[in-house]
Formats: C-alpha cells, structure tokens, sequence
C-alpha cells in the first residue's frame, strides 16, 4: 500500500455535503469496476454502457486502462509494484468521480485480488462529505470471458507476442489472474451479447439506487 509521504497537511471539508451535492444535481455517483483478462470485452461493454448511460442524460465517465497509460499512469510500467500502483492511482480518481455525482466505469484488466479489495476499501470507507456516514457504491464487475476465447480475439496480437515469448509479465501467460470470489456481476460475453451486458449492468445500477429504470 501507498505510504503518505507529505507531512503538515490538513483535509479540508468543503460547504456541503455529498448528499446535498447529488441531491442538487439529480445525480447519484458510483464506480462500476470492469475486470477480466485483456480481450475479454471490458472495454467493448463498458463503452456500450457509457454511451447508453450519457444518451440518457446521466452523468457518467468511462476510464480505460490504455488510454490512462498515455497520460496520468505514463510513468509506470507492468511489474506487480507498477501494476499495484496503476490500479491504486484510479481507484482514487474513480473515488473522486463517484464523489462528484458521477457513474466512474472503469475498465482494467486489474489482475491482483487485492489491489481490487484496495479500491473498494478506499470507495466503502470515505464518508468525507457525506452526512450519514457512508462510503461510496463500488460495484465490482467480472467479464468473465475464457483465456481461450480472449486469445482467438487478440485484437492487439498480445497473446500472440506472450506464447512466443515476446512479452514478459502478460496476465493468462505467465503471470496470473485472480478473479474475483463475490463480484457484484458476472458478465459471460462468450454466451451473452453486448446489448444483454449493457442490460444486466442498468438492472445493477437501478438495483443500487443509482439510476431509475
């Protein structure tokens, strides 16, 4: 875990609470977390989602494990401490989306149980800005597409690259992956559709409170 390297900082509260902030907005925030192996669909049904989401005037924002590697992670590589650290570093900026009324879908291959667990414990555990006392909904989300299946895929040829040895360190290879023991939802994309994806996470969200249906 991170360690808190500043000293002589204070946290300072702002004027309202967050449920005064999503009550004013109309909005209710939460983070839906996409995890699976690389090629599963993470992306394809989390971008789904969000176009759904944002045509239905809720207010939603999608994070891609690339695409934060090109910018806010660019300094980190994929050994188990970078790897930690990545997923660490957007669990808090999920954390910060979720607080400000928005729907944070995440979408990272996220490998390790516990760098998972982390981020569900920085969600549950900050009651900063709410009155009641609560955390923030960290919906866990498994794309649970067979290894097989992700390598027939391969759209960007990693696999390809890791059973010829070409790439060190890739998750399905020679590095594991640990799936999750009680995910909030399990998507088959091997047997459901995208449209039927989208579906079952609008149930979640609308089961939690998050969004009306």
């Amino acid at each position: 875990m991170s360690v808190q390297k500043a000293t002589n900082i204070h946290w300072h509260a702002g004027n309202i609470t967050r449920e005064e902030r999503w009550a004013a907005l109309k909005a209710r925030g939460c983070t839906m977390w996409f995890t699976g192996l690389s090629a599963s669909g993470k992306s394809t049904i989390a971008s789904a989602l969000e176009q759904h989401l944002v045509s239905r005037g809720v207010h939603c924002y999608r994070l891609d494990g690339d695409n934060i590697r090109f910018g806010l992670n660019k300094n980190l590589g994929f050994s188990a401490e970078d790897r930690a650290e990545n997923i660490r570093r957007i669990g808090e900026v999920a954390k910060l989306f979720a607080d400000s009324g928005c729907v944070a879908l995440t979408s990272f291959i996220s490998p390790y149980r516990k760098d998972r667990d982390l981020c569900r414990e920085l969600h549950e555990k900050d009651k900063a800005g709410a009155s009641g006392g609560g955390g923030m909904p960290f919906l866990e989300v498994f794309v649970d597409t067979p290894i097989e299946v992700c390598e027939l895929r391969d759209p960007k040829g990693l696999y390809k690259k890791a059973r010829a040895g070409e790439l060190k360190g890739f998750t399905g290879i020679d590095d594991p992956y640990e799936a999750p023991l009680k995910p909030e939802l399990v998507l088959k994309p091997e047997r459901m559709s995208v449209e039927e994806s989208v579906v079952a996470c609008l149930d979640l969200l609308a089961a939690r409170g998050v969004i009306t249906r």
